[in-house]
């Protein structure tokens, strides 16, 4: 499809692909105009009728948020990949882009929040806005037409006209209830025509995606290294939320059936391929640095650019399952423990004692271990539910606990500076990330405190990094950190993995 791309003109000094005779994919950006109004299921449905097609298409997300990508790996059968710009620089998010964009034949990218919303309410700072403006794409608005007719048009009006920089695709309106309705709304936007309707979708019984607490029920887990399901885990049965995959195909349907993807397609540029990295090489390591990473429903948050970097800087990722292996991968040199759902897996996790042991032993033999937010939690001593029930042991290198709560307990990007060395770096190291989680520590969880953390406004906050195990091997925290917003991070800890000073 691609090379067949109709000329689209440039975007000014925002298209950022150089000029080359060979288009690259076509590009969009999902947004809503508000958290809710249906942006996900509109893109899972645009995602999975575009690879159904044939197409190869390449998934990302907006913002920091880890629920979202897995929907889209299984429904577009590719890894997604976050881009944030709070988190990190233009020019990170623009290399992101185009090595993942790169090769494929639509570039789709989910929004987050409303389409203007970001980390500031006097700036683009963090917004899907920003993000479309950096990587040159134009924007197909969602809108949810519910309890709407004329009305439609000034809300659509007042998006359309807001940011004379941006540029639109169209607009799709969701949850239209009926044939009657769906006149009305077309009539209204006939005096919008700088946004083309592309589309009204009906409200529909069997579309609904699930949720739970921290968002999103998670899809069937997928398999290493590109969005495939293995059919044999179904691992939120556990939960008692059993994930029907079939959902993306009726989406696809949905979509088909009532969004003119021709048009869309159509009208969407044929983005330029970018010249390869200009990126410097990691330090590498001598040999391969065998690094652990745990994954499965229990641990599945982690940024796809983290493992990259990894690699780049000469980790070889060694997957494994905290809930159904019995032991650590043989030879590992280091151990990555994401967050996720520990506190849904519990029973698993404190049943599956001999694994317990041996990550215990692991950071008892001084190995670097980095665990973030889930993965903090199932080095802690116990996890409990507040006021319910018994806790559950977890594998004991930090003494302390944590409990879960009704509401969540922190939410907000995080910058963290390193008051301490640590297995990610030295003492005045900054990275950036995020935090949301609804346990909390029950005292001091043990260990020395190494993170000095702040919020967007730089106001601190009690988000904190803890050292453990001899020498300070071990750092737990509740943050996820991005390591694009500071790269050394990875090829720090790569180096102290293979046993070298850094």
């Amino acid at each position: 499809m691609s090379a067949n791309a109709p000329a689209h003109p440039a975007s000014g000094a925002d298209r950022f692909f150089a000029e080359s005779p060979t288009p690259g994919p076509r590009g969009l950006l999902i947004a809503g105009t508000r958290s809710g109004c249906g942006k996900t299921s509109v893109s899972l449905g645009i995602m999975a009728a575009l690879a159904r097609r044939g197409l190869d298409v390449r998934p990302f997300k907006a913002g920091p948020d880890f629920i979202d990508p897995l929907h889209h790996g299984a429904a577009a059968g590719r890894p997604s990949h976050n881009l944030d710009g709070w988190m990190l620089t233009r020019d990170c998010v623009r290399g992101i882009f185009s090595r993942g964009a790169r090769g494929g034949d639509a570039a789709v990218v989910e929004g987050v929040m409303g389409l203007f919303d970001g980390a500031s309410g006097r700036d683009e700072s963090g917004s899907s806005a920003q993000l479309a403006k950096w990587l040159g794409l134009p924007v197909l608005l969602v809108a949810d037409a519910s309890s709407l007719a004329r009305s439609a048009a000034a809300l659509v009006g007042g998006y359309a006209r807001f940011d004379p920089d941006l540029r639109f695709a169209g607009v799709v309106l969701n949850r239209v209830g009926s044939a009657r309705h769906e006149e009305l709304l077309r009539e209204a936007l006939e005096s919008v025509p700088e946004l083309p309707l592309l589309g009204c979708l009906p409200r529909a019984q069997g579309l609904e995606l699930p949720s739970r607490h921290l968002g999103l029920v998670t899809p069937d887990f997928p398999a290493q290294g590109a969005g495939r399901r293995n059919a044999s885990e179904r691992g939120n049965s556990d939960a008692g939320q059993e994930w029907d995959a079939g959902v993306y195909g009726r989406l696809a349907d949905w979509v088909e059936a009532h969004l003119d993807l021709d048009a869309l397609l159509a009208g969407l540029p044929g983005l330029k391929p970018a010249r390869r990295d200009a990126e410097p090489e990691g330090a590498g390591t001598t040999g391969k640095v065998r690094l652990g990473v745990a994954r499965d429903e229990a641990f599945c948050f982690c940024y796809a650019e983290n493992l990259r970097l990894l690699e780049r800087a000469g980790a070889e990722i060694v997957f494994f399952s905290p809930l159904r292996e019995t032991r650590l991968p043989f030879g590992l040199h280091g151990l990555y423990l994401p967050g996720g759902y520990p506190e849904l897996h519990a029973d698993k996790l404190e049943a599956n004692a001999s694994m317990r042991d041996d990550v215990r032993s692991f950071c008892a033999a001084g190995r670097p271990v980095y665990a973030e937010c889930g993965g903090f939690l199932y080095l802690l001593a116990e996890l409990g539910e507040a006021g319910v029930g018994p806790t559950r042991a977890m594998c004991g290198v930090y003494p302390g606990r944590a409990v879960m709560r009704d509401r969540f307990r922190a939410l907000g990007y995080r910058e963290a500076r390193l008051t301490l060395d640590t297995p990610l770096g030295r003492a005045g190291s900054i990275a950036r990330g995020h935090e949301f989680h609804y346990s909390e520590l029950d005292g001091e969880p043990g260990g020395r405190s190494a993170y000095a953390v702040a919020d967007r406004l730089g106001r601190r906050t009690e988000a904190g990094g803890w050292l453990a195990g001899p020498g300070g091997n071990v750092l737990g925290s509740y943050v996820h950190l991005h390591f694009g917003s500071n790269p050394l991070l990875a090829e720090v800890f790569v180096r102290r993995c293979a046993g070298n000073d850094a």
